[in-house]
């Protein structure tokens, strides 16, 4: 292709999932021949067409303006390509470039390389023609240089924008976890709300989002009409030498006259999170001529969803909203399958922040045409079905009609732990473990510590064999965190929710980037402000429900920690072996240990567990904490005259931490040598307990014996009566030198 100012070629890039909106976009700019590709949107016209795209588009990332293709083999084809080009006609003289390439051929593998020959060849030909070099600025170039090489063809444009476009406003000083600027544009197109701001006098937007924040100013700033590029103060044409700047001003001025002209727009945007509508809101619905409802689930935690799907129930009964339509942007399809009574068009899939998502539309009914109706016939949405009665005088509603039964089971075993718990002095313990198999989570009740009174529900949702439909997996874990709290008297907003994945081994639960729970990963150090405090045994420990998939107490351990402090009484010194929390420390020290030695490879664990010693008064240089990698800790201590009287060791079922270098621990594999190790640092009559969740844990008794080492199995009388139903929750040991 010959470079000619006067047809010019552009395209706007963006993201997967974006490129059907950015098209109506770009359509609604009255820029011309808009044809959407992959990842990008065509386009052809003027200069002026280009700015318009770079000042009004919310959606694209940038705007380029194609120079040339060519065929482009090997590196020498890139360069004779390039250089053909009239750099001296594309460059303003004296602008600084950088070069950026994309793909690859069986002969230029290597981005970097290529990107050196297409410099060099853009270099040699401002050289040969101007008698100037170009200077390079890869930070802030004056002009951007973008090379697509794919399938031996190179196709080499300018990008116009500059720093990409979703940079604007506040976006470059947005928190971690914000919504991006263009992702909160495409739910508000995905909702109409730029076609209601141009066509109502008086549009209104709900913001369910419990976050607020960049989708609020993004729909402010389309009601005013104001370009989301008016206030930038550098763009990548100025070092186009076909810039025409009349043209620019031009379009630029008539930007800033539109906002003027629209600057008191009439029309409300509600940010309403969690917390429904106000008199004033309420107000500002009654004058609505259209509405339309949007929102932002993605930080949004599994167990405070059946609040805001509530929330949309209540606008959807609203008059002002029956016919609204409804986008969200959710991970996984759970806010889809729950949305209110409206039917369910084909689903968006993007990636915000490289995660996956679903951006879900709901429309009226009679918006859909026949085919879509029928398309839905087949694959139905979940609506709530029926309601259940849990006895607060307010039914509750659910998607599936089997989980009336999930309720009954749950009120039931409710009052039983509730008795159990007063007799024996408990506050914390297991309610519920997937009594029935269809409602296959944990849940967990904590009261809180007099210091920081209150209820909170840690509910671990266990993964679902392949064979269950998902969105049906969803629906009933939705229904589990809306009955839950109601059952059990706990504000949904202190119910948290979490998906456990079996890891290699058992039942040793981890994340899915993590392959040890109990030996965590590094963070900040654990701060005892705002986390709350719970009691057990006498002791007080920190909790944290938020931040880590376990809290920072094992429930099923709470007769072990009971068994250590037992076992403590007449003894001085003790040892705690994969820490965590160090629990079992504080058992330890109440039991009358003179000097505690905590080891842990995690700093966060190791921070938290100084601070509960600290919590319960033991504090002072005979209590002391290492990090270290356990098994390499034991083998140097076994070097050492230091010996322990009580060792507690409640090891991972397997841990492949970059920490330990190359080196794997697996429980089974691996438990003789560690506790051959452990052995060797007791102490004359010493004795260690130790403890593992690797359900199908089997001792090497022969192989440990003929190490001179005796051990006993004392697991049924370390299952606590609330986790009964679960006698294999985890398995523990007396060990002894023989």
């Amino acid at each position: 292709m010959t470079y000619e100012s006067a047809a010019m070629e552009f395209y706007a890039t963006c993201p997967t999932g974006f490129e059907t909106q950015l098209a109506r976009e770009l359509r609604s700019l009255d820029i011309p021949r808009v044809r959407p590709l992959k990842g990008r949107v065509a386009f052809e016209g003027e200069a002026r067409n280009a700015y318009r795209a770079c000042l009004w588009s919310r959606l694209a990332s940038r705007v380029l303006v194609v120079l040339g293709r060519f065929s482009c083999h090997d590196a020498d084809e890139l360069y004779e390509g390039t250089y053909r080009l009239p750099w001296e006609d594309i460059v303003r003289l004296r602008a600084t470039i950088a070069v950026n390439v994309s793909g690859a051929t069986p002969q230029l593998k290597n981005t970097h390389y290529s990107a050196l020959c297409v410099k060099d060849a853009i270099v040699d030909r401002m050289i040969d023609e101007t008698g100037r070099r170009p200077d390079v600025d890869t930070k802030h170039p004056d002009a951007r240089i973008a090379v697509s090489i794919q399938r031996d063809r190179a196709s080499v444009s300018l990008d116009l924008s500059g720093e990409p476009l979703f940079k604007r406003g506040a976006a470059a000083r947005r928190d971690a976890g914000d919504l991006r600027p263009d992702y909160a544009a495409l739910v508000l197109a995905a909702a109409s709300w730029p076609e209601l701001c141009r066509t109502s006098t008086h549009p209104v937007l709900a913001d369910v989002s419990p976050q607020t924040g960049v989708l609020g100013r993004e729909a402010h700033d389309e009601l005013h009409r104001r370009a989301p590029g008016l206030d930038r103060s550098h763009w990548g044409f100025e070092g186009w030498a076909q810039h025409d700047a009349g043209a620019w001003i031009a379009e630029r001025e008539a930007a800033r006259e539109r906002a003027q002209r629209h600057r008191d727009a009439s029309g409300h945007i509600l940010a309403l999170g969690e917390h429904g509508t106000s008199s004033n809101e309420d107000a500002a619905l009654a004058h609505a001529n259209a509405c339309a409802i949007v929102g932002n689930l993605l930080p949004l935690s599994t167990s405070r969803l059946p609040l805001t799907l509530n929330l949309i129930t209540q606008l959807c009964a609203a008059p002002g909203f029956k016919d609204a339509p409804i986008a969200l942007l959710s991970t996984g399809g759970a806010a889809p399958c729950a949305l209110p009574g409206r039917p369910r068009p084909a689903t968006t899939a993007v990636r915000p922040g490289n995660e996956e998502a679903t951006l879900a539309i709901y429309v009226p009914a009679d918006t859909l045409t026949d085919q879509a109706n029928d398309a839905h016939a087949t694959s139905p949405a979940l609506q709530a079905s029926t309601t259940v009665d849990v006895g607060s005088g307010k039914p509750v509603p659910v998607l599936v009609p089997a989980s009336e039964q999930f309720a009954h089971r749950l009120q039931k075993v409710a009052r039983l732990r509730r008795r159990w718990a007063k007799r024996e002095g408990v506050s914390c313990y297991r309610v519920y473990d997937a009594d029935l198999p269809d409602y296959a989570v944990a849940i967990d009740l904590f009261v809180g510590a007099p210091e920081t009174p209150g209820r909170w529900l840690q509910i671990a949702e266990y993964a679902a064999p392949k064979t269950i439909d998902p969105a049906l997996a969803q629906a009933r874990m939705l229904d589990i965190l809306s009955l839950a709290p109601r059952i059990l008297d706990v504000d949904p907003a202190c119910a948290h929710a979490k998906t456990r994945m079996r890891s290699r081994g058992g039942s040793q639960y981890a994340k899915k980037s993590t392959a040890s729970v109990r030996e965590g990963g590094t963070g900040s150090a654990v701060a005892t402000g705002g986390l709350p405090h719970i009691n057990e045994g006498g002791l007080t420990f920190i909790v944290n429900f938020d931040d880590y998939l376990d809290c920072g107490i094992f429930l099923d351990h709470r007769v072990t920690r009971s068994l250590v402090r037992e076992h403590m009484h007449g003894k001085q010194r003790f040892l705690n072996l994969f820490a965590y929390t160090g629990t079992a420390t504080c058992y330890a020290a109440d039991g009358g240990a003179q000097h505690t030695t905590t080891v842990d490879l995690s700093n966060t664990y190791l921070d938290w567990a100084r601070r509960n010693m600290q919590l319960n008064g033991f504090t002072g240089r005979n209590h002391t904490f290492e990090r270290a990698d356990v098994l390499s800790w034991i083998r140097e201590q076994g070097r050492s005259t230091r010996r322990w009287d009580l060792i507690f060791c409640d090891p991972p079922t397997f841990s492949n931490s970059t920490k330990m270098g190359q080196r794997t621990f697996d429980v089974q594999r691996d438990h003789v040598e560690l506790l051959c190790g452990v052995a060797k640092l007791l102490a004359a009559g010493g004795e260690a307990i130790f403890s593992c969740n690797l359900r199908s844990f089997k001792p090497d008794v022969d192989a440990l014996a003929c190490a001179g080492i005796a051990i006993e199995d004392i697991t049924a009388a370390t299952i606590p009566e609330d986790y009964a139903r679960n006698k294999r929750i985890h398995c523990c040991y007396i060990v002894r030198n023989a």
